[in-house]
């Protein structure tokens, strides 16, 4: 018997876009696979609460979670729905001209390039663009 898997759940997903750190970290995210501890750097908020608003976004269906030993990497998934996924796309776009999150990206730039001057980021693995095996903003 085949799995089938569950429907699309619209009210999670726009649940999701409604919470302002939720959106930092999509911004921060963009088109890069980012390690947990960046975004607790960047964002100045408790590991366990960020933990908790990136699992909010993979039961949404728009974010990714892979493990590489210590460290969890984070990366943006489109949803399966087309109207969710030209919703998350417009989003993203408004994200980039926001003057905070313009902030929190100019922060990422300087952590990724000079991780030694944090002391989170300790042996971090940098931000990689997906499909790319190098820091972008480096």
């Amino acid at each position: 018997m085949a799995t089938r898997t569950p429907p699309f759940d619209m009210e999670r997903f726009f649940q999701a876009l409604g919470d302002n750190t939720r959106l930092r970290l999509l911004n921060l995210m963009g088109d890069q696979e980012i390690c947990v501890c960046y975004f607790v750097e960047i964002l100045g908020g408790p590991q366990p609460k960020i933990s908790r608003h990136l699992a909010y976004l993979r039961t949404a269906g728009i974010v990714a979670a892979r493990r590489e030993g210590k460290w969890m990497h984070y990366r943006i998934v489109m949803p399966p729905n087309i109207g969710a996924t030209q919703v998350l796309k417009q989003t993203l776009n408004w994200l980039r001209e926001e003057k905070t999150m313009q902030a929190d990206k100019a922060r990422l730039t300087k952590a990724c390039c000079s991780p030694t001057k944090y002391a989170l980021l300790d042996g971090a693995p940098s931000p990689v663009t997906v499909g790319d095996s190098s820091c972008e903003a480096c």
